[in-house]
């Protein structure tokens, strides 16, 4: 047993390039070739493997680090019994490999889940009773979304073993990079929710529409591809389900307004938004399930003590939600003045991946765009969204005659394996109250 520090190898010009992922820990045992780190340059990323078997004693480094050829990696307990042991493995696997020749005339493998074809005759009883192979629910790869992927070669590797399409994975690493441990939580997920869950359809026709007439393409902005792919796995994995409301804010509207000029010198603009983001934080304290998500093996709820509110903001590149954080612990006014410099920065594109991150509800307001109401998609992990429509001026009994109330549509989606029905009510019932009176909101 000998133990053997493990260097960064020769990685050609680059020198000073930062450790982005260690894909092994202190006490793993590791194969000749197997990878240790991801290092990452402004022109690309690479794996270091390792040049010898045996358990890892100690690392040296960590994600963030900075090495250069020579620079120590690990120290490693080298079994001189493993290191034989691989070669053995490795040419006894070069040994069974076919030639060229014999790969010429053998046939190809078919691919997974198909038979091929009977000959002539009656089928036997038992082959007609066995029942067709069922999809795996991460089998059906789209090799475009699989290449544009951010992963490295051996979580690559990984997630084709698993028959897993990392265009459906969402990245945890920097920058969003999709890790080992994304693609495991992607398995869980998939097979806690059966091939029924939504991620094994079909894919799409491919048609060639110019054959109709012209046509101009324009490829998705990568902002839209992200939300694209985040929103179709809400979608398909949330049961979602929508409750209408509206709330009167003819008193709040005349309050708001008799604040505008007052606040406009100090350059903070009073929006309805700001008044919304109060009413949401007192429901949420009242109905606590609303401030939750559902861990992914669904059996567990996590109960959220802050009060962290994500604002839906339309920008050319498309829809980003940058968060208002402790929102309880601040004022009226402080909430009005965050939300101008967080929609100025996701216009001028400087939100940071920090200031879109922690939402625990998120609101969806096109009352400054238009319609009457509309069913947002949840945004998880959060368990439920708020949309707002645009108010209008309608005709209301005030018991002896109607009279003209402004009035504010409200659309309310839950995840329904969360919430049911009667909190869905309850929960757009008090946001209906404290918007219809202000002074609800200061208790």
């Amino acid at each position: 047993m000998a133990v053997k520090e493990i260097v960064v190898p020769d990685i050609g010009d680059f020198g000073e390039v930062e450790i982005i992922e260690v894909l092994v820990a202190p006490g793993d045992r590791i194969d000749a070739e197997d990878s240790l780190v991801t290092l990452e340059s402004d022109k690309a990323s690479m794996e270091i493997p390792s040049t010898d078997s045996g358990v890892i004693k100690e690392l040296k480094v960590g994600v963030g680090d900075k090495v250069s050829q020579g620079s120590p990696l690990l120290v490693l307990e080298v079994s001189d019994a493993a290191n034989d042991a691989s070669a053995a493995e490795q040419s006894e696997r070069a040994a069974q490999a076919p030639s060229p020749a014999q790969s010429e005339t053998q046939p190809a493998p078919e691919p997974p889940g198909t038979t091929s074809e009977p000959p002539p005759g009656p089928a036997s009883p038992a082959a007609a009773a066995a029942p067709a192979a069922k999809p795996s629910p991460t089998a059906m790869i789209d090799e475009v979304r699989f290449e544009k992927a951010y992963a490295s070669p051996s979580v690559r590797r990984f997630a084709r073993e698993l028959g897993v399409d990392l265009g459906q994975v969402e990245g945890s690493g920097r920058k969003g990079r999709i890790l080992k441990e994304d693609v495991k939580q992607f398995v869980k997920r998939a097979l806690t929710q059966g091939a029924g869950g939504g991620l094994g359809v079909a894919p799409m026709p491919e048609v060639d529409f110019s054959q109709w007439g012209e046509i101009e393409t324009k490829k998705l902005t990568r902002i839209n591809q992200l939300t694209g792919q985040f929103l179709h796995r809400n979608w398909v994995t949330i049961p979602h389900v929508t409750q209408f409301d509206e709330a009167d804010i003819t008193d709040l509207e005349a309050f708001r307004r008799s604040m505008v000029e007052e606040y406009k010198e100090r350059g903070v603009k009073i929006t309805l938004l700001s008044f919304l983001i109060k009413a949401v934080v007192s429901a949420l304290k009242e109905l606590p399930r609303f401030n939750a998500s559902l861990e992914p093996g669904g059996e567990t709820l996590v109960l959220k003590k802050y009060f962290h509110i994500g604002v839906a903001v339309d920008t050319a590149d498309g829809l980003v939600v940058p968060v208002v954080r402790d929102a309880d612990r601040k004022s009226l006014v402080e909430i009005a003045a965050e939300l101008g410099e967080i929609s100025a920065k996701a216009r001028e594109k400087k939100l940071k991946p920090a200031d879109m991150q922690g939402g625990c509800f998120t609101i969806s307001s096109l009352g400054g765009i238009g319609g009457t109401q509309f069913t947002p998609i949840v945004n998880a992990p959060e368990v439920a969204i708020l949309g707002v429509s645009r108010a209008k001026m309608t005709p209301v009994w005030n018991g002896n005659e109607f009279e003209p109330r402004l009035v504010l549509p409200l659309s309310l989606s839950y995840d329904h394996r969360v919430i049911d029905g009667a909190d869905g009510a309850r929960f757009t019932s008090l946001l209906s109250r404290l918007l219809s009176d202000t002074r609800r909101l200061l208790l």
